[in-house]
């Protein structure tokens, strides 16, 4: 009896035992799983749907800034793209697999020429049913194809590491910027010829390794990384910053130049006004905006401009034979290139708006010469009679009387006329004293006399 009760309690006590462990192994599975749960990072989506240049360069660094720092798990890079400028391109390329945290790239209608590079730099590549990536070749602002060796070399190198990083056929890359090259694709049916850029429509380039796998949504793309359940955090351009890419164009950055150019300039020969001063600085002041926010534009050369401007005031009031002057040009001009990522296109956009805002000065200030600061360094008074000046006695009554020459007149001398003395002269001739003369002609305080007709 006493055995079976011990036995019994041995029972139940192992049951326990079994009972107490199962529960504490399946509260470590829950801690464990909870514990997973609440340290997975997020998903950063980030949209990058624009020609390839410096605004999104800066935009991408403080999207991928942020989920650095909120230790994200992926990001998922969302591409559609017809390229852009190469150095941009370079820059987000190394910016996207120096990235502690992968990408995704998910080509959502284009991925072509800099948003290929941009996109094999990415650990996985998706693309949408539809979509297209390559046609990489360089190509110049106009379009045209650049067929300099050099250029066409280093960029094909560029996009053979890009794919080889992470495992794609550095030879479609290269099939892709180089026209002379030739590559025969078995798995797709295609032969890539010389003359010919290389193009992968979405299911080509899932076919040939350059895609991981098509995807219609972003869900999809999130579904098929495993990363469903994951909260998303989706990072687009700020308003400034979309200002800032507006302001950065080309040709709105040269237009800014010229309101700035004309209205500071018109604002300092035609005083008076104050507008064009208040456009010219509010145009510059959007200029360095724009670069600043993209992170190109810094303090000092924000300084140098403002210090350029301070020297050419004091050159228009405190002259220093032009040192001043050259001095504030310099300071001006290189503040301006300084802001610039691109040094070309900065001088090229300040020279035309040079030449457009010089002619909208000189005929502003024709129309408005009257106001011009030269007004105050001209003396533009005259000292005429209509004006109440008188400088000397009137004799214009003078003009055909007759009198007598008092002295012989070598041409000059003195006649008596009216019985009063006046210093006369003749048009060349000699007369003696004594003769008769007339009064042909007065100007001012000389009176030309000759002999009269009737005279000795």
């Amino acid at each position: 009896m006493a055995v079976n009760r011990a036995l019994r309690m041995g029972r139940q006590a192992g049951a326990c035992l079994l009972a107490t462990a199962i529960l504490l192994a399946g509260l470590v599975i829950l801690t464990a799983s909870a514990h997973g749960q609440e340290t997975a990072g997020a998903v950063y989506v980030v949209h990058a749907e624009q020609s390839v240049e410096s605004g999104l360069q800066s935009y991408l660094e403080r999207a991928y800034a942020e989920a650095k720092e909120a230790k994200a798990e992926r990001v998922i890079l969302v591409l559609n793209t017809f390229g852009g400028r190469v150095d941009s391109a370079e820059a987000i390329g190394h910016l996207v697999r120096s990235s502690p945290v992968p990408t995704t790239a998910f080509v959502q209608g284009k991925a072509i020429s800099a948003g290929t590079y941009i996109a094999l730099n990415a650990k996985k590549l998706a693309m949408q049913p539809g979509s297209t990536i390559g046609a990489a070749a360089v190509v110049d602002g106009s379009g045209e194809l650049i067929d300099n060796p050099k250029v066409v070399s280093m960029w094909r190198e560029e996009m053979r590491e890009a794919a080889a990083l992470n495992g794609r056929d550095p030879e479609i890359a290269a099939a892709m910027v180089d026209p002379n090259a030739e590559l025969k694709l078995d798995t797709i049916g295609k032969v890539k010829r010389q003359g010919d850029i290389l193009t992968l429509t979405a299911s080509e380039a899932v076919k040939v390794g350059y895609a991981d796998y098509t995807a219609d949504t972003l869900d999809d793309v999130m579904r098929q990384s495993g990363l469903e359940e994951r909260e998303v955090v989706t990072v687009s351009p700020t308003f400034s910053e979309k200002l800032a890419r507006f302001l950065m164009m080309p040709v709105v950055m040269t237009l800014l130049f010229i309101i700035g150019i004309a209205g500071i300039a018109i604002e300092f020969f035609i005083p008076g006004f104050g507008f064009p001063g208040i456009l010219g600085t509010a145009a510059f002041g959007l200029y360095f905006f724009g670069h600043y926010v993209a992170g190109f534009a810094g303090m000092e050369d924000m300084m140098l401009f403002i210090i350029g401007i301070v020297l050419l005031v004091i050159e228009v009031f405190v002259p220093s034979f032009g040192i001043l002057g050259l001095l504030g040009s310099g300071a001006i001009v290189a503040g301006i290139v300084m802001a610039s990522p691109d040094i070309e296109t900065a001088i090229v956009s300040l020279a035309v708006a040079l030449v457009v805002s010089a002619v909208i000065v000189y005929l502003i200030a024709k129309r408005f010469k009257h106001r011009g600061i030269w007004n105050k360094l001209i003396l533009r008074d005259r000292l005429t009679t209509e004006e109440g000046y008188v400088s000397n006695v009137n004799q214009t009554e003078l003009v055909g009387r007759t009198g007598e020459a008092y002295t012989t007149l070598r041409p000059s001398g003195t006649a008596v006329i009216d019985g009063n003395r006046y210093d006369v002269v003749t048009s060349g001739d000699f007369i003696a004293a004594g003769a008769v003369v007339v009064v042909v002609k007065v100007e001012g305080t000389r009176i030309v006399v000759q002999r009269h007709s009737t005279g000795n």
